[in-house]
């Protein structure tokens, strides 16, 4: 069933929300949401201008398992979300890009992935959205599981069994770990990327993939855009290296 959205769009100088609709049809629907944290240190090995002292997970996004752009009429504002740019700019910093427009980075996911998101009730504007993740990225509070775990940056390598084991455990569901394939001179992958999936109907977690579970290659594809922009990929078994911030790394 195709979803309607509610459009944003400029009354005079402020903004507000019209009752114009924009339907979301059947190629935009989708069935659950994907919290994606990444690690500041994995992402910055070989960007520049990257903020990779950052001693602690942070959001990449939050994801529709399909679709994109669902609406390009509705414009990211950051004035919609004013109240929570304290916290964005903690938890949700431009990690690749600091010294730019740090709106930037949200204008993207806004645009790219909420707009799609929209089609829930819970998360039919920008500052349900940006809340909502913000919310669920608290809630599931990766840093200090790992750290209950003894799982913490290191110059000695862990096994990929380590990341996995904790996290079921924790939160007994199977998320997705994403990795950087071993570069120039390395013998191990580093850990990169964490998802963490979400029910689409009242926002609870769930496994990331289902036994029997199939995805068409053009959703494969689009699932693995994020981390392959940053050239990762999910990560095999074995040794896995998780760098710590430049301030101590090796």
């Amino acid at each position: 069933m195709a979803g309607l959205l509610l459009k944003s769009s400029d009354c005079g100088n402020c903004s507000c929300t019209t009752l114009s609709k924009v339907r979301i049809g059947g190629a935009h629907e989708w069935k659950k949401l994907i919290l994606t944290q990444h690690w500041p240190p994995t992402v910055c090995k070989e960007a520049d201008s990257c903020r990779n002292s950052l001693d602690y997970w942070t959001i990449h996004g939050l994801w529709p398992d399909k679709g994109e752009e669902c609406n390009r009429s509705w414009h990211f504002n950051v004035d919609e979300i004013k109240d929570l740019v304290p916290d964005m700019k903690i938890y949700w910093p431009d990690v690749i890009h600091p010294s730019s427009n740090r709106t930037q980075f949200w204008k993207h996911e806004w645009e790219k992935h909420g707009t799609c998101a929209a089609q829930l009730d819970a998360l039919n504007s920008e500052r349900k959205y940006f809340g909502k993740s913000l919310a669920l990225y608290k809630q599931v509070d990766l840093n200090s599981m790992l750290l209950k775990f003894g799982i913490k940056p290191s110059v000695n390598y862990y096994l990929i069994a380590d990341f996995k084991d904790a996290l079921t455990r924790v939160y007994g569901v199977v998320p997705k770990i994403q990795c950087l394939p071993p570069q120039q001179d390395e013998q191990v992958q580093t850990i990169g990327q964490i998802e963490l999936c979400f029910t689409k109907e009242d926002l609870h977690l769930r496994n990331c993939t289902e036994p029997g579970e199939q995805l068409s290659p053009k959703q494969e594809a689009w699932l693995a855009e994020g981390a392959a922009a940053q050239g990762m990929a999910v990560c095999e078994d074995g040794p896995v290296f998780y760098p710590p911030p430049a301030k101590t790394q090796r």
